[in-house]
């Protein structure tokens, strides 16, 4: 008796873990919905059948009585499962719909300021004295502005394992969220009443942000984490889970435009930041590092060797390379990336002129850029090769299931 009790006492955190993350199975089903409608079309009419038909299933359970809806549990989540792959299918539906019928709609209010207002900043950075390839890779780094990035350049940071870089995304946003953060803890107090105005002017601050560089998939999948974050952390007091927080982003973001699922930046961001959550503290605990100067470098690494190899098979898919020297180029890229964005933005925003910011932003440009061309220039800086769809697919389902033995493996040990 006692032994089957602390049996099921032991088994009662997975319970817990998996019971607490219930977005990451509805992202599954709407992905999957999404899938289906994008090979297949279901129609409405088969829509409402199967609607109906799980509608009676649902009906004649919960007249069963307290124990035979337990018993039969699990025709709920496989209820519940259909349906949320068939409101997938039909939201895309929909929205396939009104993208051909609304071919010609105007731009938003929001995205007409967001361009003048990028269009102006880019002039600014035109009058640097700097090369061309320099300046679009700046204007690319801060705001987002890739037209004027030359092909050449693009290569080149693809070839060295920074492409990522040049998109803004989740590191470019946390970046700009920790330069408010701190320069907040500054000019207010960290009192208790004060944390709705914190929070206000830093969630404020993402957006805005987001909003300059182009609203980009990656741009916003890291607004909207942490946006949960900020108010978990500033508003309600509460931590939140990293996996539910990013499922939840995309099922957000996949159910107002389920066109992103197809889009590049939208996989890479969500996939790198999964692997990022999921590898990269056992890899971080390998070697422990006390030094708080090695621990910083060392934490990068990591991210890095995380991001890098869930991302890998996507990046031979479509850009048919794979970087060899990710790991020597990501460090000091993202150094120059960290200071180089926060100074670019203030330089930008104030009415600066020529002076010492300007001077800065020039510096950090430039060594950026050398250190990206010296690695992308070296004749084994990546290793030509390309994926067909089916084997990028067999290829993740081989790593999600050595990751998944693993897990199992480890979780058996700890009973």
């Amino acid at each position: 008796m006692n032994e089957g009790w602390h049996w099921q006492r032991k088994l009662l955190p997975i319970d817990e873990e998996i019971r607490a993350r219930p977005f990451v199975r509805l992202l599954v089903w709407w992905i999957g919905g999404l899938v289906c409608q994008h090979c297949f079309s279901l129609g409405w009419g088969g829509f409402a059948i199967l609607v109906i038909l799980l509608g009676g299933l649902l009906v004649g359970n919960s007249t069963a009585g307290e124990s035979k809806i337990y018993e039969h549990r699990w025709q709920w989540g496989a209820v519940c499962a259909v349906l949320t792959v068939l409101l997938a299918m039909a939201v895309a539906e929909m929205a396939e719909w009104r993208s051909l019928h609304h071919s010609k709609r105007e731009p938003s209010i929001i995205m007409t300021i967001a361009e003048q207002s990028q269009q102006r900043l880019v002039e600014k950075i035109d009058r640097l004295s700097l090369t061309n390839g320099e300046k679009s890779v700046l204007a690319a780094l801060t705001i987002g502005y890739k037209k004027a990035l030359p092909r050449e350049v693009r290569k080149r940071f693809a070839v060295s394992g920074v492409a990522h870089i040049l998109s803004v995304s989740g590191f470019h946003v946390a970046v700009v969220c920790s330069f408010v953060s701190l320069l907040l803890s500054v000019l207010i107090p960290s009192h208790f009443s004060l944390r709705p105005v914190r929070w206000m002017f830093t969630v404020g601050a993402i957006w805005i942000f987001v909003a300059v560089s182009g609203m980009a998939a990656a741009s916003i999948r890291a607004g909207c984490m942490l946006t949960v974050y900020l108010t978990g952390k500033y508003l309600v007091r509460r931590r939140t889970d990293s996996y539910n927080t990013l499922a939840a982003t995309a099922f957000c973001m996949l159910a107002c435009h389920p066109a992103y699922l197809f889009d590049i930046g939208f996989q890479l961001s969500f996939i790198a930041v999964f692997f990022i959550l999921y590898l990269q503290p056992p890899l971080r605990d390998i070697i422990h590092v006390q030094n708080p100067l090695l621990a910083k470098p060392w934490g990068w690494v990591t991210v890095s060797i995380a991001a890098q190899a869930g991302t890998a098979f996507l990046c031979v898919y479509y850009f048919g390379v794979f970087p060899l020297t990710f790991l020597f180029t990501n460090v000091p890229v993202i150094f120059f990336a960290s200071l180089l964005i926060p100074v670019a933005l203030v330089w930008l925003l104030l009415p600066i002129g020529d002076g010492f910011l300007q001077r800065v932003v020039e510096v950090l440009s430039h060594y950026l850029v050398s250190t990206t061309d010296l690695f992308g220039t070296l004749p084994w800086a990546a290793y030509p090769c390309r994926f067909s769809l089916m084997e990028v697919i067999l290829a993740y389902a081989a790593m999600g299931s050595a990751l998944l033995a693993i897990a199992i493996r480890k979780r058996k040990s700890q009973l």
